[in-house]
């Protein structure tokens, strides 16, 4: 997940709190449990232990063979999850050129297969303009400060961009509400740490007149 800079705290962000410990990440559960590894430096905040460790727990059964989109990636961390336990495809998008070549590094060194990953430097509005493909699970954690979650939302939606029984991930400032979602879309799960608003929507893109 990506941040945008809050007032006041860029002098915060130079010291300690943005040290080489603080960008370390592991991975909780899967065939690449336990193994670590470091993002790069810059507004990258990606989503904690414990909301991933209860997002995964949402997820049980639902991850094998599934086609992932992690959209606004950053470290990279919802998508290598999603692979380490079984999906079967993860393209990770961010307009941050480093932060798409160290997942690319990182991806080589744990021997993801290259029919397994894709990586794309791009903002999400140009990812989503062009893509034809269509996913089963789709990671929307966008910078805080930006409106990106109901432009990604509405696009995912009107494009058929999600598979039958796609879930929909959406991290978010816990306070203001979330921006108006696609109608067709049920909340599965809602969780919160914090500030951090986090939920699991399910997408029904059954049409009336579908078999």
């Amino acid at each position: 997940m990506r941040r945008q800079p809050q007032p006041g705290t860029e002098r915060a962000r130079a010291g300690g709190a943005r040290g080489a410990h603080s960008r370390r990440l592991r991975i909780i559960g899967g065939k690449w449990r336990g193994r670590r590894w470091q993002f790069p430096a810059g507004e990258i905040r990606p989503t904690g232990d414990r909301v991933r460790e209860s997002l995964f727990n949402w997820l049980q059964g639902r991850i094998e063979g599934r086609r992932c989109l992690d959209l606004y990636a950053g470290s990279g961390a919802l998508g290598l999850e999603a692979l380490s336990r079984g999906a079967a495809h993860c393209v990770f998008v961010d307009r941050d050129a480093q932060a798409i070549a160290a997942l690319g590094a990182l991806l080589r060194e744990w021997g993801a297969g290259s029919d397994s990953v894709q990586l794309e430097h791009c903002s999400a509005e140009q990812f989503l303009a062009r893509t034809a493909q269509r996913f089963d699970l789709v990671f929307l954690d966008p910078p805080f400060a930006a409106t990106a979650i109901a432009t990604s939302a509405a696009r995912l939606a009107a494009a058929g961009l999600l598979a039958p029984g796609a879930l929909v991930y959406l991290e978010h400032p816990r306070t203001p509400p979330l921006p108006p979602l696609p109608a067709a879309w049920r909340v599965v799960r809602s969780g919160a740490a914090g500030a951090v608003g986090y939920d699991l929507y399910g997408a029904d893109t059954h049409k009336a007149g579908d078999p």
